[in-house]
């Protein structure tokens, strides 16, 4: 599997977030709209089927070390 920058996760990540608030806050069609276009771009980035399994997979990914930092001696 190709995995995705960590930025670009970080980035799906906040913008989940950022739509789950937003539903629940005031679920309306454009929130649920956002929430489901997000979560199904995040699955994708993730190559996962499940938004609970594609938050597992961006969690594994962000906790492993940099690229810069595995090259350093």
């Amino acid at each position: 599997m190709l995995m995705p920058d960590p930025k670009d996760v970080r980035n799906l990540l906040s913008r989940y977030a950022a739509a789950r608030l937003a539903h629940a806050e005031k679920e309306t069609r454009k929130t649920a709209t956002q929430l489901g276009d997000v979560s199904y771009t995040l699955c994708v980035a993730t190559a996962t089927t499940e938004i609970n399994d594609a938050l597992a997979v961006a969690d594994r990914i962000l906790a492993q070390p940099s690229p810069v930092a595995r090259s350093r001696p």
